[in-house]
Order: structure tokens, then sequence, then C-alpha cells
């Protein structure tokens, strides 16, 4: 691999975990100094491997320099607080053991920690997110920017934002057994939010859209492989993102337009990730209590059966029962719809389509127009039209307009 491409990746692979390493030494209140550390590393790695060459292990000169430059920190920041700052016996002591430790086990171990410690209730969704794929993942800011359509000046702020409130709350870097059920909710929610972030994004990046939900899988597979987070909601969250997964390139259109889910080319689904998620799903089913994602994942095993019989709709239709019962969402009410109309017909899925009455949602007249289709086309094109004015994007507007000329009028 040449430097122009193996810089960019082993910046992905390794900056996540040299950040963690030293954000976890030096706490939220040097993140800032640990990012710079970090970045810099890469630096000096592009102008010396420009000259000297790409070193025999990469991996290895890019953690003993990052050692370096952070012993180099901490001795000069000994030197000042020792000359210069009134210290108190003691209350540094930790700081200035100037050893860093980038073994896989503390390597693992910290980033584990850092994630507990960035989905942290204390701070916002967008907050959480951000911070997990800038520090957990790696992504530049760019990349951030583009995966929630927005510019770099509104990423670095959301971030700012984030990082002062974990100091204000003075957050610890640290992983209590103890706390683990209370804590692992948000960890599972951020996860999740950020898989849909590619899995559901508008971006026209198919590329980021899709490392989005690995870098997802990526972090809740180390909380399977880490014997107090490996728990079944845990492997029913990775199960879903599996099933979902294995669906990815069938989904999307060469331009960027999603494809609808009875319109997939099968035979692009996945079966190694449908192999992992049946894998994860069985894992899950320990216990005496059910969560929305072991219901979820059973939905997406179901929907990764190519065939389309009555059994499988009714058992699509029945799960999200139960997840309607358990935590209602429009979203599941809609995809609920859907199942009835293919599991009792589309007379039935219409008396519960209008009541649900999402009038801002261009998905809900979505359904109405396909649910109309063949009962009362004119009525179909109207929710079409409606669904065409709220859809904000032009691949959406355009999968409309197909379904528009569909219609015999």
């Amino acid at each position: 691999m040449h430097k122009e491409e193996l810089i960019p990746h082993l910046f992905r692979t390794e900056y996540r975990k040299i950040v963690s390493v030293l954000g976890k030494r030096f706490g939220f209140a040097q993140l800032e100094t640990a990012e710079d550390i970090a970045s810099d590393t890469f630096l000096t790695a592009t102008q010396s491997w420009g000259i000297e060459g790409i070193p025999e292990n990469p991996t290895a000169w890019l953690y003993n320099v990052a050692k370096n430059k952070a012993k180099n920190f901490l001795h000069r920041k000994a030197l000042f607080d020792t000359k210069i700052s009134s210290v108190v016996k003691g209350q540094t002591d930790g700081l200035y053991e100037f050893e860093i430790d980038l073994s896989p086990q503390n390597i693992n171990d910290s980033q584990l920690q850092m994630m507990f410690a960035i989905c942290h209730p204390a701070l916002p969704p967008e907050g959480q997110i951000g911070l997990a794929l800038r520090i957990l993942c790696g992504f530049g800011i760019e990349e951030i920017a583009d995966a929630f359509l927005t510019n770099k000046q509104v990423i670095n702020k959301r971030l700012f934002r984030a990082k002062e409130k974990l100091r204000e709350e003075n957050i610890s870097i640290e992983f209590i057994e103890a706390d683990i059920d209370e804590r692992l909710w948000p960890v599972l929610t951020t996860i999740y939010l950020l898989f849909n972030e590619g899995y559901h994004s508008l971006s026209q990046s198919k590329t980021i859209r899709k490392e989005l939900c690995l870098e997802a899988i990526r972090l809740c597979t180390m909380l399977v492989e880490n014997e107090p987070t490996n728990k079944p909601q845990v492997n029913a969250l990775l199960s879903l993102m599996c099933f979902h997964t294995s669906r990815f390139d069938s989904r999307i259109s060469t331009s960027g337009e999603i494809i609808l889910y009875e319109e997939q080319d099968a035979s692009l689904w996945n079966s190694d990730f449908i192999s992992k998620g049946v894998y994860f799903l069985n894992r899950a089913a320990t216990g005496d209590s059910i969560s929305k994602y072991h219901l979820e994942a059973g939905i997406a095993y179901w929907n990764t059966r190519q065939s389309d019989t009555d059994e499988k709709w009714e058992n699509i239709l029945q799960l999200y029962n139960k997840l309607l019962q358990l935590e209602y969402s429009p979203v599941a009410a809609l995809n609920r719809t859907y199942a009835l109309a293919k599991a009792r017909g589309k007379k039935a899925a219409l008396a519960e389509a209008e009541k649900l009455d999402l009038v801002d949602n261009p998905f809900y007249f979505g359904l109405l127009g396909e649910l109309y289709t063949g009962i009362d086309n004119a009525k179909a094109l109207l929710s079409y039209q409606k669904a065409f004015d709220l859809v904000k994007t032009e691949s959406g507007k355009s999968a409309v307009l197909k379904k528009i000329g569909q219609l015999n009028l």
C-alpha cells in the first residue's frame, strides 16, 4: 500500500486508539491535547515517510512517536507546575508518571471506557454521536459534516460544546462494573443512532453512509467481546445491525436513490451479515426480558427471508404489535401498517393508516399512496402529491414521481 493510501487508512484505525489512551491518561481537561498529539503524530508520519520511506511496522512507529510526544507534553507540564505553580504534594503525582501504555489490552480498555464516558446522558444525542465519530471512529470533521448534512463550523461548535459539558459535569473516563446496567442503555442508544445516521442518512456519499454503519457494528462488537457488557440486549442490537447491513447495497441505487424493499435485488443481500445476524440473535435469546432491539432484530430477520409468504408477514406484524406496546414510535407504526397490508390486505391496512394522521410525514403519504393504488387511484395520486411536497431530497422526489408514473389514471 502506498503512503497516500496507507496514512489515511491508519488514521481511521489508529487515531481513535491513540486518542482514547491519551484521553484516559490526561482526562477530559486535556482532551484537545490528546487529539493534537494524535493528529501531530500523523503529520510527522506524512513528513517522515515521504523522505525516509514507510517503516517496517508503521503502526508500532506511530505508537512510538505518539508516546514520545505525550511524554514531552507531560515533562513540560511537570516543569511548569513545579517552577511556576504552587502544587500541593501528591495532587499531580498520577499525571506525571510519564509512561504511556499503548498495549493491546489498555487500548481496548481505554476505548470501552471512553465509549461509556462519551455516551453520558448529560450530553445531547448529537453531541454524543459527534464525539463518537471523532474520537471513537476517527472520522474527520469534513466527514462528520457530510454525514450530518452541515458544515465544518457547525460540527466544530457542536464538538466544543460537548467537550465543555463533559468538563462541567466532571465526567470520568473509567469503567465501573456496578453501574453497567444503568449506563449501558445510553451507550446502546448512541450506537443505534450512529447506525441510523448511516442507514437512513440523506448524505449523497454512499461510502460515508456505509462506514457509519460498519463503525456502529464495530463499537457494538467491542461490547459483545467484553464480558461485563456482553448482555442479551447488546447481542440483539448487533444482530439487528447485521441484518440491516446485509441489505445495504440493495437498498441504494447507483444514483443514490432509496430502493423500496419489494423492489430490492435479493441477490445483492450479503449472506455473511445475515449469518452473523442469526448467530447474535440466538445469543440474545437468554434471560427473562425482551428489549426493543430483540423485537427489531426479529423483524429484520424476517425481512432477510426472500419468500413472500403469509407466515413471514404475520410474524412481522406480531413483532410490530409487541414493539409498539413496548415503545411507540411513528416510524414503527408506519412499518406495522405496511406489514398489516401484506398480511391482511390493503383495505385492513387503510383503516389503520388513516388513524395515524401523520400530516407532516412524507413517508406516511407515500404509504397511503401505495395502499390506495388499485383501490382508489385518484386518492393515491393525491397522497403521492402530498408526499412529493414534503420530501426534502431530489432522490426522494424522484422515487415519488416514479410511483405516480405507475398509476393507471
